[in-house]
């Protein structure tokens, strides 16, 4: 029998059927005419996608869809030449967040953190939010982790604004790096603005005294300062979404904290953990904990009157349920936890 015609995999198309297979008539064999042979024609293969040997072993499909992903390259590195891009009044930059901060972070979220994400469904689809999350693990990485978890698991792929400390916005390098991902500084005002745009917003209240807390002190949450946040969400009008994050707090154990170190150099603590600084930079290293994030359910703020924001009784109310509903969760995570590299 003739072999199937292989038709080429279009992915802008939607797949033809092979052609059925069919037996071969009067053909020679030995200088006399060949019997008739008849065949049912095979069944035709249902098209399986762009997986398809052809496809994702160099066939056509593979073939165009590099041509896709260096066409699409090369227009990424034009924009940037010529200016071509926007940023919005914050120095937020889109694109370059979507096609390479988010390519640098995914490695270390999937591979490295294997992070898991619960109770993404919590995180409204459209319009602002208010996130906040407990904060740890001597370097921010669960704030990066946290913005690569809502991106990449929520259906509406919605992006995270982080609210970060003054120290970000002064350290060269990080300042720019930090405003192209969409982090701005921790005030009221830019919070409030960015809500009542429809954005998603990120806080973590701890600050300092959460990131910087010693490992014995390991999940208990510190102060939620004055309840800023909350004033912040009762103006905007917007819901507060609780986060409880599992697996930052082992990355760097921090057993000691050398105070004249962190005077000399303007930091508001200098971590001494078992690998640094007696490993050089090799100590800066995290472990590779397995991490958990869990969004828990929203707490709505719409109900309230205008000037509930200037109740001071409120906003300790709403900044103690949110505190301790991150709490038990935390708690509740720990329990289910089998182990902390596992």
């Amino acid at each position: 029998m003739a072999d199937a015609k292989v038709i080429p995999f279009d992915e802008d198309r939607e797949r033809p059927r092979r052609a059925p297979r069919r037996g071969r008539a009067g053909g020679r064999r030995g200088g006399r005419e060949a019997p008739v042979s008849v065949v049912a024609p095979e069944a035709p293969e249902e098209p399986t996608g762009p997986e398809e040997p052809e496809a994702a072993g160099g066939g056509p499909g593979a073939a165009e869809g590099w041509d896709r992903r260096i066409a699409s390259g090369l227009a990424f590195l034009r924009r940037r030449l010529t200016g071509e891009y926007e940023v919005d009044e914050f120095g937020y930059d889109k694109e370059l967040t979507d096609q390479v901060l988010m390519s640098l972070l995914r490695p270390l979220y999937d591979g490295y953190f294997r992070v898991e994400v619960k109770g993404v469904e919590n995180i409204p689809a459209e319009g602002g939010a208010l996130i906040v999350a407990n904060h740890s693990g001597t370097l921010p990485l669960d704030g990066l982790m946290l913005q690569v978890a809502v991106h990449d698991r929520h259906p509406a792929q919605r992006h995270l604004r982080l609210l970060a400390a003054d120290l970000v916005f002064m350290l060269p390098v990080v300042n720019e790096l930090a405003r192209k991902a969409g982090h701005t500084l921790a005030c009221a005002e830019d919070a409030q603005r960015l809500l009542e745009a429809g954005e998603l917003v990120g806080v973590m209240p701890e600050g300092f005294k959460g990131i910087g807390k010693p490992f014995g002190e390991r999940y208990k949450l510190q102060r939620f300062g004055r309840g800023g946040f909350v004033s912040t969400a009762l103006r905007a009008g917007t819901p507060i979404v609780p986060c409880s994050i599992v697996g930052a707090e082992e990355i760097y154990p921090m057993i000691g904290n050398a105070k004249t170190l962190a005077r000399l150099f303007g930091l508001p603590y200098f971590p001494v953990t078992p690998t640094f600084p007696w490993l050089g930079p090799l100590g800066a290293v995290p472990l590779p904990t397995k991490w958990t994030i869990q969004f828990g359910e929203p707490i709505p703020t719409d109900g309230y009157p205008p000037e509930a924001a200037e109740d001071p009784m409120l906003m300790f109310n709403l900044t103690d349920q949110v505190r301790e509903q991150i709490q038990h969760t935390l708690y509740k995570l720990l329990v289910q936890r089998r182990s902390v590299f596992f």
